[in-house]
């Protein structure tokens, strides 16, 4: 007989068990946690030792095993505190793509007690110089594109610059080759660190123009790995034996990058913390991501739900062996229930799932898998213990079940706040719960609904878009009046960047030159792939607010399909 989601989870975290729950207080506010999860990363690093030649990272023809892994953290820790000067707390920029020495780079700043700085490889030079000043980086590890594009940055604030994968010629001076100073085999460094220590900053799209850095502790993101084994242990206790996927050994494939919240957590750190094997794509490409699940056996694909969509439409799909595969999950965005249904049937073994987390929740939030997601398409799902939801009404009082509302969630897997932003903290975190910006509701089995944002976002490919950033960047054109920015559905990536102008009196503009504009200010993904002119003022209520929803419909009405 199957067990109902509340025996199976209140068998999982019963006391004595792996995944017990106890009560916990931080900064005066009491959450549920896992009372058995490591103190901190270093810690969880550390069970990486007793795996050896296992190998850990597939990166093109490079094998890296958990031992060559510890070994590269090992010695780039000892440089850091070495030859740098790193010191607890001190803040460690990132800025490379999807490399086996971004896992090492994240690991030896952790393990150190430095604050890992997860820079966007999609950034302009001016976002990648406002997040190097903004977090006050002491060192950029950063691969050779990343290290051109922020040299007027780190130049000009004196950082520290190790050059990752640079070819000779490619090291600009003062930047330090890492195979030149890195020194394989000298040991780790000690250093105490507390469970709420700073751990990881990542930056989220600003409503006001500019990124936020989003502040985690090393017991925030422990318990965000607690929760997502915990997560999938439910769903093993809950399966019908007959429904048993291949006895493969566990393999992922990493096709978001990893500076984004989803690859960083749920996907390497998964693996690094239970001896998976993780197969690294530089960027992503469907037909490269099937020949790696065939060559791999892959038996877990994350990614957002436009990935799955680009597997399931590759014209060569039927080509490729993927009965390895037993979960297909998404995030970042919800997915279409006709993506749900064509997942579940268009692979052998592989069963659909979805989840629902933000960066500031470490990535862990409601999930929705198996029968459960077939049988509600269209919810984000449940949460284990530690994380508590609520719908609230506009006066921030809770709303009962079915209501609809904003969404908030508290747990010990929340950041603390934002770097430097007392002001979007407090606006944020209230006493322990965060406010999602989310509208939606909850059924009375717990199911939570996402209907609505209530934040000005576009949400495209599973990378948030604030409208406010974009149209700053479009109000910086001389011939610009007024401009709105705002989301049009797209079959592929979920919404479109989509921007309404009105230009001054007597100018001419065309979309190319308003999108090459816009593209010398922002990274790419943000440049509006949609641009419409209008003649007259846009419309606005009667407080002034511009009525996107009236532009966004009037769009889509008059390009239907």
């Amino acid at each position: 007989m199957t067990l109902s989601w509340d025996e199976a989870v209140a068998g999982i975290t019963a006391p004595g068990k792996q995944f017990e729950v106890a009560d916990v207080t931080v900064a005066g506010i009491t959450y549920q946690a896992f009372k058995n999860a490591p103190q901190n990363m270093r810690q969880l690093f550390g069970t990486a030792r007793g795996r050896g030649e296992q190998i850990f990272l597939v990166y093109e023809d490079e094998r890296w095993s958990f031992a060559q892994v510890m070994a590269n953290v090992d010695a780039l820790a000892a440089t850091l505190v070495n030859r740098y000067g790193v010191h607890k707390g001190d803040r460690v920029a990132i800025g490379m793509r999807n490399y086996p020495e971004w896992v090492v780079a994240f690991a030896a700043v952790l393990s150190i007690g430095a604050v890992s700085v997860s820079l966007n490889a999609w950034w302009t030079d001016e976002e990648m110089a406002f997040g190097l000043e903004d977090c006050g980086a002491k060192v950029l590890i950063a691969d050779a594109q990343r290290v051109a594009r922020a040299e007027s940055a780190w130049r000009r604030l004196g950082l520290s610059v190790i050059g990752v994968r640079c070819r000779e010629g490619e090291l600009p001076e003062g930047v330090d080759g890492y195979e030149h100073v890195v020194e394989i085999g000298t040991p780790m460094p000690k250093v105490e660190i507390a469970p709420d220590d700073d751990a990881t900053i990542l930056y989220t799209s600003g409503t006001t123009g500019f990124p936020k850095g989003a502040v985690s502790t090393h017991r925030a993101i422990v318990q965000s790995l607690m929760a997502f084994a915990c997560r999938a242990a439910v769903d093993e206790a809950r399966r019908p034996p007959a429904d048993a996927p291949p006895s493969l050994e566990p393999v992922l494939i990493l096709a978001v990058p990893l500076f984004h919240v989803t690859g960083c957590i749920p996907v390497m750190l998964s693996s690094f913390a239970a001896g998976m094997r993780l197969v690294i794509m530089y960027r992503w490409d469907p037909e490269m991501a099937l020949r790696l699940i065939e060559r791999e056996k892959v038996t877990m694909f994350v990614g957002v739900p436009t990935q799955s969509w680009d597997l399931i439409e590759s014209p060569n799909f039927a080509q490729y062996d993927t009965s390895s595969l037993a979960s297909i999950a998404g995030g970042g965005a919800p997915a279409p229930p006709a993506l749900v249904k064509r997942v579940d049937e268009g692979f052998a073994s592989g069963r659909p799932s979805i989840g629902y987390g933000m960066t500031e929740t470490n990535a862990y939030g409601p999930g929705n898998s198996g029968d459960d997601y077939l049988s509600h398409p269209s919810s984000a799902g449940r949460t284990v213990p530690i994380l508590e939801m609520q719908i609230r009404d506009p006066e921030d009082r809770p709303l009962p079940v079915g209501e609809r509302g904003e969404i908030w969630f508290k747990g010990p897997n929340l950041i603390r706040g934002y770097w430097g932003r007392p002001d979007a903290t407090a606006e944020t975190i209230v006493d322990g719960w965060l406010r999602t910006g989310d509208i939606g509701y909850i059924d009375e089995d717990g199911f939570v609904y996402v209907e609505d944002r209530a934040k000005d976002m576009v949400l495209r490919g599973g990378e948030n878009i604030y409208s406010a950033e974009v149209e700053a960047a479009i109000y910086e054109h001389p011939a610009v009046y007024e401009a709105a920015v705002f989301g049009v559905p797209d079959a592929r990536l979920g919404e479109q960047v989509a921007a309404t102008v009105t230009l001054k009196e007597g100018r001419a503009l065309s979309a190319d030159e308003l999108q090459r504009h816009v593209a010398t200010k922002l990274a790419a993904f943000k440049v509006p792939t949609i641009v419409t002119f209008s003649t007259e003022r846009l419309p606005r209520s009667a407080t002034g607010k511009v009525l996107k929803r009236e532009l966004r419909d009037a769009y889509v009405a008059s390009h239907p399909g």
